[in-house]
């Protein structure tokens, strides 16, 4: 009789308690889960990788993309840093992210993994003691030429942009800050300068450039050295080992008057509702098996010294992928220029303009 009771009764009443229970574990980890907001480059960060992190920690990645600084900042700004909790700026706006009160400080109290991060990449000028950003890729604005055209080892200098041959055979990038700085830097000026005169003899090496200019652009880069319609151009490091995948005709120099760095960074905007999800993505981000997948699929430069022991020898040894001091020599990390902006901008607005 007493088990005929606990299997008619008794055991039924327990089974229901439980699925309650698992049911209201279910719910609370969900709540507590929630999401994270994330507005970064296109094709930045594997799906898989986001896949994975939903997989692991419960949360989940809300994800959209932006194709420059400027449109970023932009609407980052119209929204007074809400609706997101991660964005991923380059360098010169994580400063002036943080002079517009857009950022909140980072606690890297919550990022066990920060101690991958190489030194030598922490504490730029943009944001010298990492308060408020943490290295998520960084990599350098190179020259990439069709050997088809070109002699492979001719072009070693940014000032042969400037060569006639060239004309019409060139793309820019439309970024102002890396075009005015390799023109500053062929011009052996500063791509940091706040002086007017190193800015304007930025403007008139590209003022004098542009009957050679076929196109300003940023995204189309890669296709059009693909598709041989232009011949040679400035390009990230990383679109171009992407391009040359496809196109083995390419080549690629570190231009001897010095390349611009650019260290592309995580931050949480002042209006994030996600804080504590926020730093749990970023700590997610700089684990070495995750690092490595970033830069496998999109081969940019990882900061994180032990994703880099992770690499392929092939990459691992490349040195357009992880530069040495050789190819880095000269070279600049491009930093916040304050009020002197506007000048670049006045320039920049010229030399579109112009005839």
């Amino acid at each position: 009789m007493p088990n005929s009771l606990f299997s008619r009764f008794i055991r039924p009443v327990l089974s229901l308690l439980g699925v309650m229970f698992l049911c209201l574990a279910v719910q609370k980890h969900a709540l507590a889960a929630g999401q994270v907001v994330v507005y970064n480059w296109s094709e930045y960060i594997p799906q898989s990788v986001l896949d994975n992190f939903t997989k692991e920690t419960g949360i989940k990645v809300i994800y959209s993309t932006f194709e420059s600084n400027e449109a970023m900042y932009a609407k980052v700004k119209m929204m007074r840093g809400k609706s997101y909790d991660v964005i991923v700026p380059s360098g010169y706006f994580v400063d002036m992210m943080r002079r517009a009160n857009l950022l909140q400080k980072v606690d890297k109290t919550k990022l066990t993994n920060l101690k991958n991060i190489d030194p030598s990449v922490l504490s730029q000028d943009f944001d010298r003691d990492n308060s408020y950003s943490i290295p998520y890729m960084w990599g350098a604005v190179g020259l990439a030429y069709n050997t088809k055209y070109i002699p492979k080892g001719s072009l070693t200098k940014w000032a042969q942009l400037q060569d006639p041959k060239y004309k019409g055979r060139i793309i820019m990038t439309d970024d102002l800050r890396d075009a005015l700085g390799l023109a500053m830097r062929a011009e052996g000026r500063s791509s940091n300068s706040t002086k007017t005169e190193d800015i304007k003899a930025g403007y008139d090496f590209l003022a004098k450039l542009k009957p050679s200019i076929r196109v300003f652009d940023v995204t189309a880069i890669k296709q059009a050295l693909i598709t041989e319609e232009v011949w040679l151009g400035p390009i990230w490091n990383g679109d171009y080992l992407v391009a040359k995948e496809e196109k083995p005709e390419l080549d690629y120099v570190f231009p001897e008057e010095g390349v611009i760095v650019w260290v592309d960074s995580f931050v949480i905007p002042v209006g994030a509702k996600n804080v504590s999800n926020a730093h749990t993505f970023i700590n997610y981000m700089l684990r070495p098996d995750v690092a490595v997948e970033c830069v496998k699929e999109y081969k940019y430069s990882t900061p994180n010294l032990e994703a880099i022991k992770l690499l392929p020898a092939d990459m691992k040894n490349n040195p357009i992928l992880v530069p040495g001091k050789k190819e880095m020599k000269n070279a600049e990390f491009t930093a916040g220029v304050g009020d002197a902006l506007k000048t670049y901008e006045r320039y920049w607005e010229q030399l579109k303009t112009l005839k």
